[in-house]
């Protein structure tokens, strides 16, 4: 699979998540931050604060996919943002579901490990 296909799956897969996450916030993040959490209207709306982040971070990869400065620049920064969540996930893990804590480590650290690869693809590929 190309850089620039991986980029574009998972720009579509952040924008429908986040947008997910901004409609039903304690229904798609209770298995990742526990259903008792989310039940607090404060962690529902901080979920859901995320998901407009993801939202916009997935179109703005998409939107940005072709320009050889900004479409790097762009999935650099969705890296940044996935490896910090999943260093927040783990600071928060006793608090969590086990499950949740799992996934969320594996899906953050492999989002961020893709979007740093294609970051850096891209950049290459355009660059020569």
């Amino acid at each position: 699979m190309s850089p620039r296909r991986l980029a574009w799956i998972m720009g579509a897969g952040r924008a429908a998540l986040g947008l997910a996450i901004v409609v039903a916030p304690r229904e798609v993040t209770g298995g990742w931050l526990g259903r008792e959490n989310v039940e607090h209207p404060i962690v529902a709306r901080l979920a859901m604060m995320l998901g407009g982040r993801d939202l916009g971070l997935g179109l703005a990869s998409l939107q940005t996919l072709d320009d050889p400065i900004a479409g790097p620049r762009v999935l650099a920064a969705c890296a940044l943002v996935d490896s910090i969540d999943t260093v927040a996930t783990l600071l928060a893990r006793r608090s969590m579901p086990r499950a949740g804590v799992l996934a969320a480590t594996i899906v953050g650290g492999a989002s961020a490990a893709g979007c740093l690869y294609c970051s850096r693809s891209l950049r290459l590929t355009t660059a020569g």
